[in-house]
């Protein structure tokens, strides 16, 4: 490695992505599930001079779900953070990010410098260079070889955390929990699952019971489980089993009547359900710190403590269900990319938007679910009450040169139907059918190219809703960076 900035550390994340071709031919092998994904991570922590066991100090909060598990591990550790005096550093470790991958390992509720990211970053790189493996057990891990993009950020996480002597931590599970690489963790103090649906099928199974099943892998025995009211029944079912199996508890979380009238940090009215979750999940680090003689009970009535209320109100979330007014416009952005999601920040734009007199626009970008069923989804969330004079569908490069924010390439999607824009073009058909040509349908090859075409379209107030992947709403968030500089 010729330089160890921030820079260089970015350029050797992004070698360990996994690119289109490889993983469509791990797909045709129809294989879910790697079975050695959780030994290779054992391997991985021993090579950087770790045990499994050493991430027990971090009195660890272990988050999975389909919808809300990132909203909600921010509310956890926003809680928790309130009590500094007693727990001086809170550690948070979530993905994707939207403008920094630094974003994915945070301390107090900051991303780590870049400095520290550089730092860190490179003595697990060093390390995994200096140490080799048994070939006998991991044939494939020759001298010098890498973890993947995630497994390395997770090894990453791991050891800032402990470098940094951080009190408590909260993990967000990367996909699914079973054999997610955070699922190394062996005796976390607790753990929530939010709201399960349909996602990440070739990985986790295409029924909620499978999905299901796959989350409720971060149960540990003697660890309290919790989750969200309202689940699918067949998969709060499976996951009862699953606690069943691992010798711990599930705890179904009703949303507190106390949040009624609290203007949490997080808009949307579903995310009530979210932060009770994250009350209880933080009662339960709190408790056994020994800073709350009693935990708070599981009733909707119970009273939360005037901190807890505190940290719920200061939770900063970017990306879901946030308001931006820049200029004469309005931003509304959220980077729902499932069913259940898409519902839920449709829903929430029509309810905030609806009373605007402005005219409306669309900003969408999916490139690999299935985005037509997604704009499907999102059209009769928000019809009849919001009507799109335009609508713009972009691809996820961030600039106009057809590059990526360092921060923001993606090798996982077909860079030939990116650019053919072949999804773009059909997601204008798409609308135009069921929208029956109400709207004027755009198709931009970038990012930075879809917010001119905004600025040029209108010289009234607007409100623009963006949506559909988390890509999107990052590589959004840069070029306003940029344009702001200027």
């Amino acid at each position: 490695m010729v330089g160890k900035t921030y820079r260089h550390a970015v350029t050797a994340l992004n070698s360990l992505q996994s690119n289109y071709a490889n993983i469509m031919a791990i797909r045709q092998t129809g294989d879910r599930k790697n079975t050695m994904a959780l030994l290779e991570m054992h391997e991985w922590s021993r090579r950087i001079g770790y045990s499994a066991s050493d991430f027990n100090k971090l009195n660890i909060v272990h988050i999975t779900g389909t919808k809300g598990k990132g909203s909600t591990a921010a509310f956890t550790s926003s809680i928790l953070r309130q009590y500094k005096e007693q727990l001086p550093r809170i550690g948070l470790y979530t993905s994707p990010h939207l403008k920094s991958v630094r974003e994915r390992i945070r301390i107090n509720g900051k991303p780590i410098s870049e400095e520290k990211f550089a730092k860190y970053f490179f003595e697990v790189w060093d390390r995994l260079d200096k140490t080799t493996s048994s070939l006998d057990k991991f044939p494939h891990m020759i001298p010098g070889s890498k973890p993947g993009y995630f497994k390395f950020l997770t090894l990453l996480s791991f050891h800032t955390f402990i470098q940094e002597d951080c009190k408590s931590c909260i993990y967000e599970v990367g996909v699914g929990g079973e054999l997610d690489s955070t699922n190394i963790i062996e005796k976390p103090i607790v753990c929530g699952v939010t709201l399960l649906g349909i996602d990440h099928t070739f990985m986790l199974g295409d029924t909620i019971e499978e999905i299901a099943w796959n989350k409720g892998g971060i149960f540990k025995p003697g660890a309290p489980a919790f989750t969200v009211e309202k689940q699918p029944p067949e998969g709060l079912t499976v996951l009862k089993e699953r606690a069943k199996e691992r010798r711990t508890t599930l705890t179904e979380v009703s949303p507190f009547k106390q949040l009624q009238n609290v203007k949490l940090g997080i808009a949307g009215e579903f995310q009530k359900s979210n932060a009770s979750l994250a009350v209880i999940l933080a009662s339960e680090i709190l408790h056994t710190s020994n800073i709350l003689n009693e935990k708070i009970r599981c009733n909707s009535n119970a009273l939360i403590p005037e901190k807890f209320i505190i940290g719920l109100q200061n939770t900063k979330w970017e990306g879901r269900c946030q308001v931006l007014e820049r200029g004469k416009d309005a931003w509304y952005i959220d980077g729902a990319h499932t069913k259940d999601s898409m519902v839920a920040a449709s829903t929430w734009f029509r309810n905030t938007a609806r009373l605007s007199k402005r005219k409306k626009i669309l900003l969408f970008n999916q490139q690999s679910r299935d985005a037509n069923a997604l704009v499907n989804n999102l059209y009769s969330s928000v019809s009849p009450e919001i009507t799109f004079d335009d609508v713009i569908f972009t691809t996820n490069v961030t600039w106009k040169s057809g590059s990526y924010s360092a921060d923001l390439v993606s090798m996982n999607t077909s860079q030939e139907d990116v650019e053919k824009l072949k999804v773009q073009e059909s997601l204008a058909k798409n609308w135009s059918k069921i929208d029956g040509n109400r709207a004027q349908t755009h198709v931009t090859a970038n990012i930075e190219e879809a917010n001119e075409l905004i600025e040029t379209l209108y010289d009234e107030p607007v409100d623009i809703f963006v949506t559909g992947s988390l890509h999107l709403v990052g590589g959004l968030l840069v070029v306003f960076d940029r344009i702001d500089v200027k």
